[in-house]
Order: structure tokens, then sequence, then C-alpha cells
């Protein structure tokens, strides 16, 4: 095997691990949703705006596989790990409510789900966002070698 099918075959893998991180994300996010019942406040649909699309779009650059899916898939990571993180301050107290969209509906600030004591909606789609830019940026930077 050579250097560049060895780069190829990592980038894929890169692509894929992100594709199973936005799916599971969003299968968790509708599970909560539609089977368990929680409404999801004005920030976790803006959320849900930035992850659903890239279980497709990632999806589309593993078959065949085209790096340039980075390109398309980062801005959107981007947008959605922003959003992730003031909906976090917020959730956190750092941020106070009558800073958010949130003034219908669910609150913004109410963490709907605790678990061990610190894993809550909001970190959660922070870190899901996260590891989804990082693969992103490895399969960038490795493809381009």
């Amino acid at each position: 095997m050579n250097d560049f099918q060895a780069t190829q075959d990592r980038s894929w893998l890169f692509v894929f691990i992100a594709w199973l991180v936005a799916s599971v994300s969003t299968l968790g996010a509708l599970f909560l949703g539609e089977i368990m019942g929680y409404t999801p406040c004005v920030l976790c649909w803006y959320q849900r705006i930035g992850m659903f699309p890239l279980v497709l779009i990632l999806a589309a650059g593993l078959f065949p596989f085209d790096r340039g899916v980075v390109r398309y898939a980062l801005p959107l990571a981007l947008a959605g790990w922003l959003l992730a993180v003031f909906h976090w301050a917020v959730a956190s107290g750092l941020v106070p409510e009558r800073a958010t969209p949130c003034s219908q509906g669910v609150p913004c600030s109410v963490e709907q789900i605790g678990w061990f004591g610190f894993l809550t909606l909001p970190l959660l789609s922070v870190l899901a966002f996260s590891a989804i830019i990082a693969l992103l940026l490895m399969t960038h930077f490795k493809a381009s070698k």
C-alpha cells in the first residue's frame, strides 16, 4: 500500500467516524424528542439545523470518498458548535436567560437531562460538534499532504 492510499484510507475513516457521531447525535435528538417526549428549546432547534444535514452531507462524501466534503460540512459544524457553546453557557448560568431567543416555549436554561451529575444536553451537543470539527480538520490536513 502506498502513502497516498494510506492517507486516503485514514481520511475516509475520519469522515466515517464524523458521520457516526452525527448519526448518533441525530438519532439521540429524535429519540429524546419523539419517543421520550422532551420538547426542545429554540437553541436546541437551531443546533439540530446544524447537525441533521451533516448526516446526509458526510454520507455523500464517503461513497465515493470526496475530501471536498470538508468544505461543505465544516461551516455547518462550526455554526452548530457556536450555538452549542452559547446554549451551554446559558444553561450553566454564564449568560443570562434574557439574552437568548427562548422567549416562548421551553426556557433555554432548563436542563432536562443530567447524567452523571454533569452531562447535560447542551454539553453533549458541544462535545459532538467538537468531535466532528476535529475529525473534519484531521481529514483536511491528512488528505492535503
